[in-house]
């Protein structure tokens, strides 16, 4: 059972970075071209997919990545907020509720 569930791990990670691969843009990618890395992750099979998480992927925080900034300082744009944080959205909530439209 133990083998069966270290394979599964594998084969997770394995996969992992082999989509990791084909979304990461080729801009980003670090020392190879994309097809590079993804026939090193394909043919390497748990090693490739090591190589690629320490020395192909990109390095900028998650947060960059996730919202296409690339500014250097994360200070200087402003994060998403959620809409029970917004007050011009509450005020708008409300009047919603109370029938004021």
């Amino acid at each position: 059972m133990f083998y069966v569930l270290l394979a599964l791990i594998a084969l997770g990670v394995w996969l992992f970075c082999l989509f990791d691969v084909l979304t990461t843009d080729e801009a980003a990618v670090r020392y190879l071209p994309k097809f590079g890395w993804f026939l090193i992750v394909l043919l390497g099979f748990w090693i490739g997919a090591l190589v690629w998480m320490g020395f192909g992927r990109p390095r900028q925080p998650a947060a960059q990545v996730w919202s296409g900034t690339t500014s250097p300082d994360p200070e200087q744009r402003e994060l998403p907020r959620g809409p029970d944080d917004d007050p011009e959205f509450l005020r708008n909530l409300e009047r919603r509720i109370r029938g004021d439209e």
